[in-house]
Order: C-alpha cells, then structure tokens, then sequence
C-alpha cells in the first residue's frame, strides 16, 4: 500500500515549486489544477495538488473548512539537518523548531506550507537513543 494524499491549494505552481524546493521532488502530472509528486528514482508519487473547486468536486470547496484543519502532512526524510537547512533558506514558516520527540526517539521540526497545511519533518522513528 502506498498513501497519496490530496491537498487543496490555492495555487498549483507556488505549492510546487513550494515542496520541489523542499524535497527535491518532481512533478510528474503538470498542469494548471492538478499535479502529482515524486521523489527522484521512485516509481509511485506521494503527494497530489488539486485547485480549489476544479473538476467539480463537492467536496473541493474552500468555504467549508480552513484548509488542513486536523489534518498534518507527515514526511520521514532520510537527511533531516538538510530538509531542515531548506525550510530556512525558503523563509519557510517554522511553526515548531527542530527538536527531539522523546516518545518516537526521533527529531522534528514543524512547518507551514503556503496553502496552511502543516508538515511535520521527522528523522527516522527511534534514531535518537
């Protein structure tokens, strides 16, 4: 099984650019309203954008709910200190400082995209003893 959330933004390019600047990754879909993410030399994406209201879904409204609301968009990445210098060189909205989890024995540090989404960025679970 492979997860592939799908996040609602305002703007396709921006949140692109947004999570290719912070991963690494790659847009394999294109497109004004819909793009799907992939890490280089994977062979499944891990992340979709769709714009608000396209294609007609009802369940795509944005006066529904603010955009994320108890959802966290959770990433394990293999070079947490490089993910992290990223999210500071892109002014990236820190919303919880790296720091080590003590119940996971890993390190996070949280963030906001610029849709409001939150992403945790998390080392690998008990890689801190």
């Amino acid at each position: 099984m492979h997860v592939q959330p799908l996040i609602a933004v305002e703007d396709i390019e921006r949140s692109r650019r947004w999570y290719q600047r912070l991963f690494g990754c790659v847009g394999i879909h294109g497109g004004d309203d819909y793009e799907q993410l992939m890490m280089p030399g994977d062979e499944t994406f891990f992340l979709q954008l769709h714009l608000w209201e396209a294609h007609g879904h009802p369940n795509l409204e944005p006066s529904f709910v603010r955009p994320g609301h108890g959802v966290l968009l959770w990433f394990e990445v293999e070079d947490f200190p490089g993910t992290v210098d990223r999210a500071r060189e892109m002014e990236a909205w820190i919303i919880e400082e790296p720091h080590v989890n003590a119940r996971a024995n890993h390190r996070e540090c949280w963030l906001h995209d610029p849709d409001g989404y939150t992403v945790v960025l998390a080392s690998r679970y008990g890689e801190v003893d």
